[in-house]
This record gives C-alpha cells, structure tokens and sequence, in this order.
C-alpha cells in the first residue's frame, strides 16, 4: 500500500516536471520569437491609432453683398473646379457697368475736348501777336505825330515873341501837341496790353499743352482712372456667379434661394478628397528615428485592415497638441506630473489608392511607420 502511494507520488513530479520543462521551453521559444521579432522587424517600427483624415478645404465666400436667386448644388454633391455654385443678383452690377461706362465716355470727350482747345489757344496766341505788330505799328505813327507836333509848337514858341505868330496859331499847336501825346500815350498803353493779352494766352495754352502732352486718349489719366473703374465694375459683375474653386464635394452649404449674402462670409466649403491627408499623433519617444520621406502604412477603420494605404512622412508640426490647444495646459505649480505628449505628423497618401476607396475628413485612422526605409 505504501509503496503504490510512493509509485503514484513519484509519477506525479515526473509529469509535474515534464509540464515545467514544456513551458520553460514554450518560454524561451516565445521570448526567442519575440526577441527575433523585435530585432528584426519590431525595433525598425512605430504605430498609433491615434490618427485622422484631414484635408485643404476650400472654404467658398462671395466677394460682393448681393441677394442669392440660384443655388444649384447641396451638401454631398461632387463638383469641378469652375462648376457653377451659386448665382448673386446682378441688378446692381449691371447699373455700375452702365455707369463706368459712361465715365469712361466722357473722360474720352475732355480728352478729345481738351486736345481740341490747345488748337484754339495756339491760334489765339498768333492772333495777339498780330494785335502787337499792330499796336506797334500804331505806336509808331503817334511817335512820329508827336514829334511833328512838339517841332511845331517849339517853332512857333520862338517865332512868337517877334509877333510872327498869332496866338490863336499858338494855341493850336499847343492842342496839337497835347493831342499828339496824349495819342502817343495811348499808343504805349495799347502796346503793353496786347503784350500782356499775349502773355494770358500763351499761359492758357501752357496749361492747356500740360493736361494732353505725352499722352493719348488711351493713356490719359482721367481715362485710366475710368477705366479701372470700368474693369472693376466688370469683375463685380462677373463675381455674382460663384463658382467651384477646386474639385471636391459640397460641405456645409449655408446659403439658400433669396438669402442675402454678405461680402467674406462663407457659404460653404469644398472637400478635395482627392487630396487628403493623415494627422498622426505620435507619442515623442516613438520619433527618435522619425524622418521626413519614410514609408507608413495606413488602415482605415472604414474599411478594416483589409485594404491598407501606402504613404509617406511629409512633415512635422510645429508644436505638440497640447501646446497647439485653445487652452495650452499650464503646469507652473510644484506638483507639477510630467505627462507624455503627442507630436501630429503629416503622413501624404498614394493618389490611387485614395481614388480607388476615397476617405472622408476626420475618419480615424491607424499608422504604422517603417523607420528602416527611405
């Protein structure tokens, strides 16, 4: 009886024994493959699920104030760059090209006008230079009466102590001569008028000459400035038809049929989903080895690990999470835990693979970095 106690005993540390060697051995082979696995693969990788689709939208906003009187996509919808997305009432912009050019117009008239007046004052000037040839000349024939004048008077003054000349003579040639000069006064005063009538015209048509010199009727200043105005009123007009800045699907769309619109508020935003992109946050002892151009690989939680997406690094932010927040954490006081922080890198994806199962902004996604390669 004992000794098949002691057999039985002894049978149970042999197979107690045996299953200790078995798991010591499943041990060292698992940590051997877990070693192999790091040394190999696992050290030259880094993964997190904390990531997301991210996206360049383009946020659409009109760029004058005007009544909406067509919209003509909605939320959803794909569009083309140029596509058609809404129609502003033109009334206004119409009226403002009508008016703009009128202005040009009449800046093109003064032109012409102003052109057309220099002729004149040109002609003006020769016809005051005439008046001085004449005034001259009339100046010349009163010098020389009174000289005649004041000859006669000093002969007969000296002939009239004699009693050669009557007095009525004598006064006679004194009105003569006081008729002479007041003549040859006249003559000098109508000399310097013409000269300055002359001189008021010559300035006229200098001023005249500077509003036209070195310019046409295209380069006029007063045209330019009309027609800038025109262009700008042209482009106004053109701006009442939004159109798609970029392809992608219609987002938040926040404009409806009769809504008023005002200049730089957004109606809706453009998703390019051709272009997307991957914000992975990476705790900042996994980036020791992280750099721009290594290969990632990306699973969607859209379509499961079924279907994985090639990519690469393109870029790091700026600054942690954290510190990039609304509220940047402040953590000034003497219990101060340090915590682990996360850094967003840009992973850029394969173009056809996006074309082929396209993603939407904000799906979560999980990446796996690739430190060996290049």
């Amino acid at each position: 009886m004992a000794d098949a106690s002691s057999e039985q005993k002894t049978e149970g540390n042999n197979a107690r024994a045996t299953w200790l060697k078995r798991l010591a051995i499943v041990v060292v082979v698992v940590g051997v493959l877990w070693a192999a696995y790091y040394l190999l693969i696992g050290r030259n990788h880094v993964s997190t699920d904390n990531a997301y689709v991210n996206a360049e939208m383009a946020q659409v906003t009109p760029l004058i104030s005007a009544q909406a009187v067509e919209v003509l996509v909605s939320d959803t919808q794909a569009v083309r760059k140029g596509d058609i997305l809404v129609k502003l009432d033109p009334s206004n912009a119409k009226i403002a090209v009508a008016q703009a050019e009128a202005d040009l117009a009449e800046a093109r008239r003064r032109f012409r006008q102003t052109s057309a007046t220099s002729g004149a004052l040109s002609a003006q000037v020769d016809a005051r230079g005439a008046d001085i040839v004449q005034a001259r000349a009339q100046l010349a024939t009163a010098q020389a009466d009174f000289d005649k004048a004041r000859i006669d008077l000093q002969r007969r003054e000296a002939l009239a102590p004699d009693g050669a000349v009557s007095g009525d003579e004598l006064t006679t040639a004194r009105r003569t001569f006081a008729s002479a000069k007041a003549a040859l006064d006249l003559a000098n005063a109508g000399v310097k008028t013409a000269q300055a009538t002359r001189n008021a015209a010559t300035g006229e048509l200098a001023a005249n000459d500077a509003l036209v010199q070195g310019a046409t009727i295209d380069t006029d200043p007063a045209v330019l400035s009309a027609q800038a105005k025109l262009d700008n009123a042209k482009l106004d007009l053109d701006r009442t038809v939004i159109r798609a800045p970029i392809d992608g699907v219609v987002t938040k769309r926040q404009v409806q049929v009769g809504q008023r619109v005002a200049q730089g508020s957004p109606i809706m935003s453009i998703v390019p989903l051709s272009q997307v992109y991957v914000d992975a946050n990476f705790k900042e002892r996994q980036l020791r080895g992280v750099k721009v151009g290594m290969p990632a690989t990306v699973t969607s939680d859209l379509y499961g690990g079924d279907v994985v997406y090639h990519g690469k690094v393109v870029g790091f932010s700026g600054g942690t999470g954290s510190s990039l927040s609304l509220i940047p954490a402040q953590n000034a006081t003497g219990n101060w835990i340090k915590v682990v922080q996360r850094l967003p890198l840009r992973i850029q994806l394969d173009p056809k693979e996006l074309a082929e199962h396209p993603l939407r902004v904000g799906l979560s996604m999980d990446v796996e970095l690739d430190l060996a390669g290049e």
